[in-house]
């Protein structure tokens, strides 16, 4: 049965394969089941008065993930998980839901509404509902299919390459190698000597040498060598005081966030505090239509970039275009109308698909895998809680697999300037504006515009004339009033 449906052998791969490539996809997306949670309720910007319930966006966040990488492994056939987005969620807390309870609170002085009628995230879930209908509506019209077969292969190429960069970034990011400061935007970490260093380098050596020897699980090998070296170094350490007053290791986030699993299986969390709460009627006042268009911009960037990011990295394209691009793209719409409905922000299409894919993964028996995984955390919420809340121990996968997309750039026709400036725009605007979204939105102004300036416009599909318009008005209007 599943040789029929996903046509495993004609896609060059197996029922292990995926399967452990389903698992790996998993393992380096996992952090969302925790972060989520953690940013909706409020709990990492200080804004718990504003948030949500934290066990209730857990719940909806595994639901959400898990119904929307369903209809991608079932319908649309490809190896892409989806989960509530970054980025998004930091919007919807950090600047949306604000503004909610700024509105809200006019209102009641205004006498327009009663207090404690309805509570500014309940708004939020509005706006996030109506960005995934309209996103519905352009998915089911074919206007994004469209626009992604419009992409030039050197474009799709320099977006693959532009994401290999990012999710390496985030990988030391995550590991504490690379830091930031109100000096520095990035630098080296002056503390390599810490616990959360070490932890990621024997991920790394274990993923690349296993990878270099072609080992299948290369990857999810590496995560539990790491997992194994963090859990013996945080019982190790509080036994030598000298090593645990260190500001490298006491400070690191081996001692302050990572806590072995002290069981395995546990009660999921009750997901009615956020289940139908969204607010319809008010997320349409005037002041929040600017933030349905902008989450409709950034979910639709991050969906486009992602898609033709891995699809280019597992060899779906076919003859400049993607199959079953619509049902790809529906998945994500309906992720986002369904989350919305159980309780978390933006479902989008996750960049770290990319590691199953390097794994093998050619099929959607890979993200029906990753579904599968997804309505099982919950009742395994300790074991995913430890896994989730650490970056060291996934970073060394994103660093490798990071460097295995880089080579598409091989792919990008660099004797035409024409096509090369965009597609180097696109890559750095990746990198450097931290967002997926944002690059591809910078990108996608320069390419028509260099085409045409340089004597080749007429190699430009007219369609990408006009996104450069929308988005230019994106960029310097709705966004930039939204913040």
């Amino acid at each position: 049965m599943l040789e029929r449906w996903f046509r495993l052998k004609e896609n060059g791969t197996n029922v292990p394969t995926e399967l452990l490539a389903g698992l790996t996809t998993f393992l380096t997306m996992a952090y969302i089941i925790v972060l989520q949670p953690m940013i909706l309720s409020g709990r990492l910007m200080g804004r718990e008065d504003l948030g949500m319930d934290f066990g209730a966006v857990m719940s909806a966040t595994c639901l959400a993930a898990a119904v929307a990488t369903i209809i991608m492994g079932l319908w649309a056939k490809y190896p892409i998980a989806l989960a509530p987005g970054m980025g998004e969620n930091f919007l919807f807390i950090g600047s949306l839901v604000p503004a909610a309870a700024a509105w809200i609170e006019n209102e009641v002085a205004a006498g327009r509404l009663q207090p404690g009628s309805v509570q500014p995230w309940q708004i939020a879930l509005g706006v996030i509902f109506y960005s995934g209908i309209l996103f519905l509506g352009l998915s089911l019209l074919g206007v994004r299919e469209k626009l992604l077969d419009a992409v030039s292969p050197s474009m799709r190429n320099a977006i693959a390459a532009g994401i290999g960069l990012f999710i390496a970034l985030l990988g030391l990011q995550g590991a504490s190698i690379i830091v930031g400061t109100p000096e520095q935007i990035i630098k080296l970490s002056p503390r390599l000597a810490g616990p959360d260093v070490i932890v990621f380098f024997v991920g790394f050596l274990v993923t690349a040498g296993l990878y270099g020897r072609r080992m299948p699980g290369s990857i999810v090998l590496g995560i539990a060598a790491a997992a194994a070296t963090a859990w013996v170094l945080r019982a190790v350490i509080p036994a030598v005081p000298q090593l645990a007053d260190l500001p490298a290791v006491g400070q690191s986030k081996l001692m302050t966030q990572f806590a072995p699993a002290e069981a395995v299986i546990s009660q999921p969390p009750s997901l009615l505090p956020t289940l139908g709460r969204m607010d319809l009627r008010l997320s349409l006042a005037i002041p929040f239509l600017p933030y349905i268009l902008i989450f409709l911009f950034m979910d639709l960037f991050d969906t486009l970039g992602t898609l033709v990011g891995v699809s280019e990295q597992a060899g779906l394209i076919r003859e400049g275009t993607l199959p079953r691009a619509k049902q790809a793209l529906t998945a994500d719409a309906v992720g986002t109308v369904f989350g919305a409905a159980v309780g978390t922000s933006t479902v989008t299409s996750f960049i770290e698909s990319a590691a199953g894919v390097e794994q093998g993964g050619r099929t959607g028996l890979t993200a029906l895998t990753v579904a599968v995984l997804f309505l099982l955390a919950p009742f395994f919420g300790p074991v995913v809680q430890m896994l989730g809340s650490y970056p060291p121990l996934t970073g060394a996968a994103l660093l490798v697999v990071g460097s295995m997309m880089l080579r598409n750039v091989l792919k990008i026709e660099w004797n035409n300037p024409a096509e090369a400036l965009p597609a180097f725009v696109t890559m750095v605007g990746i990198v450097f504006s931290y967002s997926i979204a944002d690059g591809l939105a910078l990108g996608f102004i320069c390419y028509p515009l260099v085409k045409l300036l340089a004597g080749q416009g007429r190699r430009v599909r007219p369609l990408m004339y006009g996104l450069a318009a929308v988005l230019i008005v994106y960029l310097l209007a709705v966004k930039s009033y939204t913040g």
